[in-house]
């Protein structure tokens, strides 16, 4: 691990439709949950330790070791509420921490170098956010963002009504880190039963 204190968050709080519904984190790939793999991926890369976002009785997720977080803006779904949760989070109970890592539930392939090459990003351009990319294609909620950033994001929120991660992010210059997709793209997420067999072919292969 490299890079300042950093906290990591799974969002978990997208709606399923094109799975049937459901809480996409908790299907299973190759026998385990897709959360158990993203935390695998993720845990290690974050010295500050790792939190979920998601709303809605968090004893569905028991089998997470770590705090589950809800959205702390009302009636704002999407990841930039989840993503505002965890920074919030971090400047609530871990003040040491400057920095969140943010992944989604559904990506289970994800580098084990991500949160290392997200920050040297960052640091080259001088900015406050770095986002992943693969493929000529940005992951705009795999990434980096300072702690400090929350009270930005809160008025972006609340007061203008924005729910575009890409607006967002684009307001502060992220910087990019790109990473091949072979032999399977690493953000790979999975949003269809057939994305979902895929993913099971590409393990099997691994």
């Amino acid at each position: 691990m490299s890079g300042p204190p950093t906290l990591g968050v799974i969002l978990a709080g997208g709606l399923s439709r094109r799975m049937g519904g459901g809480d996409k984190p908790l299907l299973r790939l190759g026998g385990r949950t897709l959360l158990d793999r993203v935390a695998e991926r993720l845990r290690p890369q974050c010295a500050a330790g790792l939190v979920l976002s998601a709303n809605g009785d968090p004893s569905r997720f028991a089998g997470f070791t770590g705090p589950v977080v809800a959205d702390t803006v009302a009636g704002a779904p999407g990841p930039l509420a989840g993503l505002l949760a965890a920074l919030d989070y971090a400047a609530a109970h871990r003040p040491d921490v400057t920095y969140v890592a943010s992944a989604a539930g559904d990506t289970p392939f994800l580098p084990e170098n991500l949160v290392a090459r997200l920050h040297a990003a960052r640091e080259r351009d001088g900015v406050e956010v770095a986002v992943a990319a693969s493929g000529g294609q940005l992951h705009l909620v795999t990434g980096v963002f300072a702690v400090a950033l929350r009270h930005d994001l809160r008025a972006a929120l609340v007061e203008r009504g924005l729910r575009r991660v890409g607006m967002w992010i684009a307001r502060h210059h992220a910087a990019e880190a790109a990473w091949p997709v072979e032999p399977v793209d690493p953000f790979l997420n999975l949003n269809t039963p057939e994305e979902l067999a895929a993913a099971e072919r590409a393990l099997a292969a691994s």
